[in-house]
């Protein structure tokens, strides 16, 4: 009964995670379907390994951003 409304009406997706600024995955409110965005920017299935792809960068990805926080502060410590 759930896949009738995305068959008729289309999926309805919401992003579920954010892996990075650009990478993100979705799941379809009706049918529970999952997609995640590719490294051309397409949505594609959400497969293990895909999703095996989004754990390591979204570990890089805040690795990083940890990164650049830390090097801030301390350019803020010499400037004051």
């Amino acid at each position: 009964m759930k896949n009738i409304h995305c068959k008729v009406f289309g999926h309805d997706y919401k992003v579920t995670r954010h892996v990075t600024d650009h990478v993100k995955e979705y799941t379809c409110v009706n049918c529970k379907k999952q997609l995640t965005t590719s490294g051309n920017g397409e949505l594609t299935l959400l497969t293990p390994k895909f999703k095996e792809i989004n754990d390591v960068l979204e570990r890089m990805h805040l690795k990083r951003v940890a990164n650049q926080d830390q090097e801030r502060n301390k350019a803020k410590l010499r400037i004051a």
